[in-house]
Order: structure tokens, then C-alpha cells, then sequence
């Protein structure tokens, strides 16, 4: 990618077209990437909770419905996050348009602000909105306000970050399918959405712990009922250090146009 630019604004001008552009593709398809996603949440808390609800304890006096709810809002996050820049660049790469956005004035760094950041607005307000769709059905409360934000606003970025690997890597959509249903969905799916680790036998607690995902739905989870499996702290290390890896391996991908340039 070209680092020349025509003036001193340039950098802010091109990184909010990039980013305008990748906030705009999802919004004026918001029924299916928005809407869609929080009617499956919608069905996860009405089967799960209606089932499980008087036969799942966890926390103590916390209801199973309102230890759900978390967890499918920061599940939908990372699923959306990673949708957004994963499915973007694949389908500018096989519709051949992704030249265009590379000839462009703009820097690796730039372009990786940009998908990331967009991907993280559809995380969010896809977690919002599964949030807003769902806290209805139970009390639910918010002991550590910022350990939320915190959370979310990381994770979304890391897979955000991830989507851009995957995107870059993938030639075409059987390619990042297989990245998503294999490793994505397992992964999210077993990261304590839907329980507690403690429930689970010894092993199963200990392969839990290789799981990044787990780290995030943990320390989201504590930010609402001030308790969580492991420590917060040690969840925002390893997430933060997970955010870090997958950021600077996407941005040196950019950086030497790995199957971008042809």
C-alpha cells in the first residue's frame, strides 16, 4: 500500500471513508446482520432458560436466565465482529474490488483501524441489541460497569482482528467457512455461555483454560454480578495479550499484501 498523501489531512479523510464504508455495508443490510443475530439470542434464552432454569444453579442466588444473558450477548459480539471483516474482505477479494480500497492513500495501519473498528461497531451494537432484546425476561444487574465495557470493547477488537486474518487468508468462501464453523463457533459455543466451568469434570475445566474465548465471556460475565470463574484480572491479560498477538499479525499481513496483491 502506497504511504504518499496529498496533504496533512489525508490520513483522517481516507481512514473515515474506509471506515464510513465498512459501517455503512452492514447497516443497509440491519435486518439480516443485526436483526438476524438477536432473534437467535432471543431463542437460545427461550429454550435454554425455560429448560434449564430450575434445574441449573450457578453463583449462588444468580438465576440461570440471568447468568444466560451475558453470555449470549457476548457471544453474538464475537460472532458479528468476526463476520464484519472476515466477510468483507473476502468478497472484495473475489469481487476484485479490493484494489480499489489499495490503491488508496491509506497506510496498513490505517486499513486495519478502520475494518477493526467498523467490525467492533457491529459487535456492539449487535451485543446491545441482544441486551436490550433480552434483559426483559429476568433482573439483571450491573455491579462493575467498566469491567463491561472494557470487555466488550476488547473483544470485538480481537475478532475483529481475527476476521482480517482469516479474510486475508481465505481464497475464497468454503475457505472461511470452514475457519468460522471449525474453529469460531466451537470455540465460542464452549466458552461458558451456557455454564459454568466448575460444572464441568476436572478435564474439561483444564482444556477450557486454552480456550481464549472463555477469558472473555468470564470477565464480561463478572462485570454484571461482581463474581466469575478466575480472576478478571488474569481474563484481561490473557485477553488483552490475545488482542495483541492477532493485531500485530494482521497488520504485518497488510503490511507485505499476503494474497492481497497479485
Amino acid at each position: 500500500m502506497t504511504q504518499l498523501r496529498s496533504s496533512p489531512f489525508a490520513y483522517a479523510s481516507g481512514f473515515k471513508a474506509l471506515f464510513y464504508k465498512e459501517v455503512k455495508r452492514f447497516w443497509r443490510v440491519s435486518f439480516q446482520t443485526v436483526a438476524a443475530p438477536v432473534l437467535t439470542a432471543i431463542l437460545y434464552l427461550m429454550i435454554f432458560g425455560h429448560v434449564l432454569e430450575d434445574h441449573v444453579k450457578v453463583y449462588g442466588a444468580i438465576s440461570y436466565t440471568s447468568f444466560l444473558i451475558p453470555g449470549l450477548v457476548m457471544m453474538s459480539l464475537l460472532q458479528n465482529s468476526f463476520a464484519n471483516t472476515s466477510s468483507s474482505i473476502i468478497q472484495s477479494k473475489i469481487t476484485g474490488n479490493l484494489i480499489f480500497v489499495l490503491l488508496a492513500p491509506l497506510s496498513h495501519l490505517e486499513f486495519f483501524m478502520a475494518y477493526v473498528l467498523a467490525a467492533m461497531v457491529r459487535g456492539l451494537v449487535v451485543g446491545l441489541g441482544v441486551f436490550l432484546a433480552t434483559c426483559w425476561f429476568t433482573d439483571i444487574s450491573f455491579q462493575m460497569p467498566l469491567w463491561i465495557l472494557v470487555f466488550a470493547l476488547l473483544s470485538a477488537g480481537v475478532l475483529g482482528a481475527l476476521g482480517l486474518i482469516a479474510g486475508i487468508w481465505a481464497e475464497k468462501f468454503d475457505q472461511l467457512a470452514a475457519f468460522q464453523n471449525f474453529f469460531i463457533m466451537p470455540a465460542t459455543m464452549l466458552s461458558g455461555v451456557f455454564y459454568s466451568i466448575h460444572t464441568l469434570p476436572a478435564i474439561w475445566q483444564s482444556i477450557s483454560h486454552f480456550n481464549p474465548f472463555f477469558y472473555m465471556i468470564d470477565g464480561f460475565r463478572y462485570g454484571f454480578f461482581g463474581v466469575s470463574d478466575i480472576s478478571p484480572w488474569f481474563s484481561l491479560m490473557v485477553v488483552g495479550t490475545f488482542f495483541l498477538v492477532v493485531a500485530l499479525v494482521a497488520i504485518r499481513l497488510l503490511a507485505t499484501g499476503y494474497k492481497l496483491r497479485h
